[in-house]
């Protein structure tokens, strides 16, 4: 062995000073390799820790791709709305529709109640007067009835303040919205506004007739007078709803075209902006004269209307011939209390102008004092609470198109004498076989209880508006005492 050699094997061995001196030269790689793996673990592990150093940085380059890919994948699009798209899409009634879709808002017992929509639950706080609300749902008499709507209304905000009914086929029908049932002479009011505008007619104008006050034959259809015939004010053939009268101004004075743009004018075949969907009540006119004066006395069955329509034509005449909005959702909340809706008043149109209303009002008085429903409303001058008030309305009856049922309409309003409360109401009952509690009755039960609550809570404020002087003048003289 040269002295190179001797002194490279030296120079290894007393290097690495964990090998034992036994280990010779003459040992062979391999014998060399195992022993050096056996009795020096620090290189494995030192290779293991290296490795393990690589490994981690392109484990987070793996991942990092991993999320990136996740991202850039097409999402599922998601039917459940959040609050924020609830919130863009409930700038309108026609949103406010989509959300409730499905929700009657019939005979609810609770003013603010949850709406869930998808997974997210709302609240929702309506226009209703609970406790009119109640006192309409416990007095609803169904054993003679296929149907009963009642609304009532203010006629200067068209919020709804009660909206109770019955529908014996369909639970899930609201008969408030239902635009199928025949108007009767609750179209009488849209004749009396065309023929006070553009015939230039008054409460006292006197009018002819022949025949029966309540049948429409053809042969009551001239402009003869003889010896049987009947002359009577505008007012009392519109309180008496004398057919002939109203059939002859539909034929001979109105004709097609002002009885088409009055009914237009009073909302017929056009939608109303509402929170609830709802068809548009109806009306068809053809070129037969004789339809006309149906269709202008209300004696036909083609003529459809909703009990919250008839309730909107009622509130034009309280409130100067403006058709308010329509409202029963007040605003609508998020589970946490945010504000995602507000209602808002506004006027669906003008029908009528303001003097009109005043003819018309004075027709519906007298209805209730001296026509069609004087006996509904017997004695009403007398009583505690309804001789507070001004009171008018309507009536209309007709047999529906199977003849199953008796259509029994009433429509009016109360208002204050002395003060500003005022509240319009409308109800249909359809009738079977025997004739159950009728319309009229019903709008006297919701007018009774609506203005007894009121007067006495009015009396409450006055009580405390007196406490609250006197206790200042008390404290007063004191002080000055």
């Amino acid at each position: 062995m040269s002295l190179m050699n001797k002194n490279k094997g030296k120079n290894f061995f007393t290097e690495h000073t964990d090998i034992p001196i036994s280990v010779g030269l003459n040992q062979s790689w391999r014998v060399y390799q195992a022993t050096l793996q056996r009795k020096n673990p620090r290189k494995g592990r030192g290779k293991k820790i290296g490795g393990i150093i690589l490994f981690i940085p392109a484990l987070i380059l793996i991942l990092y791709g991993i999320r990136t890919m996740k991202v850039d994948l097409p999402k599922k699009e998601s039917h459940i709305p959040s609050i924020v798209t609830m919130e863009e899409h409930l700038t309108g009634k026609k949103g406010v529709q989509k959300l409730l879709e499905g929700h009657s808002f019939l005979n609810i017992d609770k003013k603010l109640f949850p709406v869930t929509v998808g997974q997210t639950r709302l609240w929702v706080d309506t226009t209703l007067d609970m406790e009119l609300q109640q006192h309409l749902l416990k007095v609803l008499n169904v054993s003679h009835a296929s149907h009963i709507g009642i609304v009532v209304m203010e006629p200067e905000s068209g919020k709804i303040r009660a909206m109770v009914g019955f529908d014996k086929h369909d639970n899930k029908n609201n008969p408030c919205l239902d635009s199928r049932f025949p108007a009767a002479s609750i179209f009488k009011i849209v004749t009396a506004a065309g023929a006070i505008e553009k015939l230039g007619l008054t409460k006292d104008s006197p009018l002819v007739y022949n025949g029966g006050k309540y049948t429409l034959y053809k042969s009551q259809l001239n402009e003869q007078q003889n010896k049987y015939s009947h002359t009577v004010t505008f007012q009392k053939s519109f309180a008496e709803s004398i057919n002939p009268i109203f059939g002859k101004l539909g034929k001979f004075k109105l004709k097609k075209d002002f009885l088409i743009s009055y009914a237009a004018a009073f909302g017929f075949n056009r939608e109303i902006d509402f929170e609830l969907a709802m068809q548009p009540s109806r009306i068809t006119v053809s070129d037969e004269p004789y339809n006309w004066a149906e269709l202008a006395s209300g004696f036909n069955r083609e003529t459809s209307l909703s009990p919250l329509h008839a309730a909107l034509m009622t509130a034009a005449i309280q409130n100067h011939g403006k058709i308010p909005e329509p409202v029963i959702v007040e605003q609508i909340l998020s589970e946490n209390g945010q504000k995602l809706y507000e209602s808002r008043s506004g006027i669906v149109q003008v029908a009528v102008k303001d003097e009109t209303t005043e003819v018309i009002r004075r027709l519906m008085e007298a209805t209730i004092s001296s026509g069609t429903s004087r006996r509904a409303f017997q004695g009403y001058q007398k009583d505690q609470v309804l001789s507070k008030l001004q009171i008018g309305g309507k009536t209309g009856s007709i047999d529906n198109k199977s003849r199953d049922a008796r259509i029994d309409w009433f429509v009016g309003f109360a208002e204050e004498k002395n003060g500003r409360e005022k509240i319009v109401i409308s109800v249909v009952v359809a009738h079977q076989e025997y004739i159950g509690v009728r319309a009229a009755t019903y709008a006297r039960m919701g007018i009774t209880y609506h203005f007894k609550n009121y007067f006495a809570q009015k009396e409450k404020m006055k009580e405390h508006v007196l406490d609250d002087t006197l206790g200042f003048k008390r404290n007063y003289i004191d002080k000055c005492s």
